[in-house]
């Protein structure tokens, strides 16, 4: 028997099927793992992971990679974090199929939907397909530092299909549920895990406009759906409003009923009704007993706005005195912020109203300094209200002075979902439900309001080491979800687990060392976009494929990740 091509010696592995943790080696050759257990072969190359934690790599259901894969072939910040499958195309945003003179209008789709910058998307993307299929085989030449797979964007099909009546949100017609279903059946031939939509009016594009798929009719999403589910299993991914969920989650119930179409949705905790999550799980697990196929995408943390001088919002914005200078590059505005007439004009002003879904009214109740090392689960005492009543001074102030910090890069900490009680507890619970995944981490999208590409690496170091304030997970478990559940719920059974026959995708952890850093913004896009990016210390190495991609947190420079074409088997 020949030497494996690589092996692992020693590590604690969490094998992905949530049992015990043990000790073992790791053997691996042809991409695979071959053996589990006492292993007596020399590889061609060791990893000691003696003390280590080896798991699986994560795979991570929801991004938004679409423009980044084209120009990029180092899907970060997720591949930093341990996630070896990223899946793309949610939200039903994304850049196939269109039309030339569409290219403009789902740029600014994306740019208002997911916070990815114009000018980045412009310069970044080579607009070198035209439809779904041309699209995935366009992607399939490259090569990638992890695997990622596709959906097929709503948004973009509809204004594909039905053009400018697609865009303002018409109704489809027969005629355009049958061209649209024929392209969606096209899509999964070559390749698509999905299909994605939205129905939240937070959608919307950078100049204002509702997103397309806001009030898609049930016939259209049937249509689609049915259409993909008869090529090949596809899931159908979407994001509801809370105010509409009464109406729109029986749709989809039917949806999926009618078409046998797995689902996939994202439920996190509101603060209009802090309680509805836990009915929208009782709902979908009733689903699940009638025998549909329903998953929920949990957010491991607060969905958390950063604000800040640098940043896309700040509690300022709307304040007349700062829209003055908002112009202004930021040394510029810095300087003047420093200077006490300005300083006094905005602190007297008030916010006004605004439609932008991303800018709240300032609560200062719910505002707080991250800190070092960030602290995503603080106490109500620690907000900026709280503390600014403790001082005798205003809230305001506080925040100004905390922005102005660190050469004006100082940024606040706005949890808005899954931080009603002022705790993660009932995180911890949507999180431990039988039909829950993580999700929502966002990789490659929201570049200057929200960073959590980190939430694989989040769920390992709060949820089963640090928490202080409410219960913990175990490793095992934490390590299953985000692996080998969440490969599931995308139809990749091939992944996921560390065993022989599985696809060689590992994470060699030092644990006790594992780290995220505060986020800081990065401007390594195209044409210097900007983004938010957390550093992160205790990955050891990553490996796809059989290959080493990264070594304590620096990339090798290998790229064994490939475009997955479809659900994915043991061979």
């Amino acid at each position: 028997m020949s030497n494996p091509d690589l092996v692992i010696r020693g590590g604690t592995v969490a094998d992905g099927r949530g049992g015990e943790l043990f000790e073992a080696d790791v053997a691996i050759s042809g991409g695979k793992v071959t053996e589990v257990g006492k292993i007596s072969a020399k590889g061609r190359e060791e990893i000691d992971a003696r003390g280590k934690l080896v798991t699986p790599g994560f795979v991570d259901v929801h991004t938004h990679y679409d423009g980044q894969v084209t120009w990029s072939q180092d899907i970060t910040p997720s591949s930093q974090n341990g996630v070896t499958t990223a899946i793309m195309g949610n939200c039903g945003v994304g850049f196939a199929p269109c039309k030339p003179a569409d290219h403009t209008r789902l740029i600014q789709l994306m740019e208002g939907v997911e916070d990815i910058p114009e000018p980045v998307l412009s310069a970044g993307i080579p607009w070198a397909w035209e439809s779904f299929p041309d699209y995935m085989n366009w992607l399939s030449k490259r090569d990638f530092d992890i695997d990622v797979g596709a959906q097929l964007p709503h948004a973009a099909l509809r204004v594909y299909v039905m053009g400018e009546r697609g865009a303002r949100r018409d109704p489809s017609t027969a005629e355009d549920n049958a061209a649209m279903a024929k392209l969606a059946g096209e899509a999964v031939r070559s390749g698509a895990l999905g299909f994605s939509t939205s129905r939240t009016l937070n959608h919307r594009t950078s100049t204002g406009d509702f997103t397309p798929t806001l009030k898609a009719g049930e016939d259209e999403l049937t249509a689609i759906a049915g259409a993909m589910h008869s090529q090949g299993r596809s899931v159908l991914q979407f994001v509801l409003d809370l105010s509409t969920i009464h109406e729109d989650l029986p749709m989809m119930l039917r949806v999926a009923d009618s078409t046998k179409c797995p689902i996939s949705f994202s439920i996190t905790q509101n603060d209009k009704a802090p309680q509805r999550w836990r009915q929208t799980l009782d709902e979908i697990n009733a689903a699940a007993k009638r025998g549909l196929s329903i998953t929920a995408q949990i957010a491991a943390r607060p969905v958390g706005l950063l604000l800040g001088l640098e940043l896309s919002r700040n509690p300022f914005q709307t304040h007349p005195s700062y829209k003055a200078i908002t112009h202004l590059p930021l040394q510029e505005r810095l300087a003047r912020l420093h200077q006490p007439e300005v300083r006094k004009a905005i602190l007297s002003e008030t916010a006004t109203a605004t439609d932008d879904p991303l800018f709240f009214r300032p609560n200062y109740d719910k505002m707080f300094l991250l800190g070092d090392p960030p602290d995503y689960e603080q106490p109500p005492e620690n907000a900026l209200g709280p503390q600014a009543r403790r001082q005798g001074r205003q809230p305001e102030e506080l925040a100004y002075e905390a922005m102005l910090s660190d050469e004006g890069r100082g940024m606040l900490y706005v949890p808005f979902l899954n931080y009603a009680d002022g705790n993660l507890d009932a995180t911890r619970e949507m999180l431990i439900d039988p039909q829950s995944v993580p999700g929502l981490s966002d990789g490659g999208a929201h570049c200057g309001i929200i960073c959590d590409a980190s939430f694989p690496t989040y769920l390992l170091t709060h949820w089963t080491r640090d928490r202080r304030r409410g219960e913990k997970l175990s490793i095992p478990f934490v390590v299953a979800v985000q692996s080998r559940k969440t490969a599931l719920s995308v139809g990749l059974t091939d992944r996921g687990l560390i065993a022989p026959g599985y696809k060689a995708d590992l994470n060699v952890i030092d644990y006790d060392r594992l780290h995220l850093h505060p986020p800081k913004v990065h401007y390594d896009l195209p044409v210097g976009g900007r983004r938010l990016l957390q550093d992160v210390d205790g990955y050891d190495a990553t490996i796809v494929s059989g290959v080493v991609t990264r070594r304590h947190g620096e990339a090798t420079g290998r790229r064994p990740g490939k475009l997955i074409r479809g659900a994915q088997g043991i061979n």
